[in-house]
Order: structure tokens, then sequence, then C-alpha cells
């Protein structure tokens, strides 16, 4: 995106550029807020610090596509800016809204698919999270953070760990229906068999 280029080229544009994008986090128009969001987000991946409070924002934006920019804002940041950008989120996942952990949740996933154990102590906080939406966004992000090639054994060591057995027990049938021909057999290390052997061997909990 043009913002983080000019922002990560033109260091004497950045605190012009950073005052405009958050005077137009005000606008009304859903639309421009989303623009914010994403423009933040490229921002974020090379300092977060500068537009955190863009995030501090937005992750409460009455409207939906605002918030799901902050989703994928964090996905990027997290992956390429990966320790102010958890440091962050790690404060939300005890939030009192569902929708604020479940966002928050969803948003850390992308790192942990190729760094799980950056991610790993954070979701543990929300293993015994009672809100279905929240729950079943775990599960989901534990299976998207198992498939890639030296993934696996580094989730299951995480999970021996927990103390949620049901939540555990539904992680594995996630993980395991990931690595089906219908989901990311393709993309996947290991092969179904495989992954369902590895965890017949290794998970205790």
């Amino acid at each position: 995106m043009g913002v983080g280029r000019i922002y990560n080229g033109e260091p004497s544009l950045r605190e012009s550029l950073v005052e405009v994008i958050l005077k137009l986090l005000s606008e009304a128009n859903e639309h421009v807020r989303q623009t914010v969001v994403n423009a933040a987000g490229e921002i974020g991946k090379f300092q977060f610090e500068v537009v955190s409070a863009i995030f501090d924002v937005a992750l409460f934006d009455s409207h939906h596509k605002v918030r799901n920019a902050v989703i994928g804002s964090l996905k990027k940041m997290s992956q390429k800016n990966p320790k102010p950008t958890l440091a962050w989120a790690k404060q939300f996942l005890t939030h009192p809204d569902k929708e604020i952990r479940r966002q928050v949740c969803h948003g850390i996933e992308l790192r942990g698919r190729t760094h799980p154990q950056d991610i790993l102590p954070l979701l543990e906080v929300l293993q015994d999270d009672e809100t279905k939406l929240v729950r079943d966004t775990l599960v989901h992000v534990l299976g998207q953070i198992a498939y890639k090639k030296g993934c696996l054994p580094k989730v299951i060591s995480a999970l021996n760990t927990w103390k949620n057995k049901d939540l555990v027990s539904d992680a594995m049938l996630e993980i395991i229906d990931v690595h089906s021909e219908q989901r990311y057999a393709k993309f996947s290390a290991l092969t179904q068999d495989e992954v369902m052997d590895y965890i017949s061997e290794n998970l205790t909990a």
C-alpha cells in the first residue's frame, strides 16, 4: 500500500502523515475509517507505536467493516512487527466484550502460522472462555497454526500444559480436520494420518 511506502521512504513526511490519518478516523463515512485502519496497518508494520492510538479507537468502532479492517491490519502487523503488536493485543484478550476478544484472537492468527510459539501463550488465556463465539474462534486459530512445517509439535507441546481438556480435545479434532483433503491437505507439511499418529504419540493432555 502507498502509505506504508511513503512512511518508510520519506521520514520527513511521517509526522504529518500520521496526523492526517488520525484526523480522518473521526469521519462519519465508515469506508474512510476503514481506509484509515488499513493505512495505519501499513505503518504499524514498521512502527506500531505511532499508530497504536488509532487501533485503540478502531477496535471499538460501531461499524463491522472498520472492525474487520482492524483484524486484517493486526494480522499484517503481528507478522511483520510482532513484539509491540502482540503486546498491544494481549491486553484485550480479557476484555469484557466478547467481540473484542474474538477480534484479537483472530487478528494474531497469521503470526502463529509461522511462529506458533509467539501466540500460544496469548491464546492460552482464552481456554476457559465460555462464549461460544470466542471459543470457536480459538479452536479455529489453533487449527490454522498447526499445519505448516514444524508447527504441529509446538502446538501439541503447548496444549499439553493447558488445563481445559475439553477445549484441547476440540482443538485436536480441528487440527486433524484441517489436514483433510477438503481443507488444507495440499498445503500442510504432514498427511492427516501422520498428524493423527503424532497426536496419539505425543498428546498427554
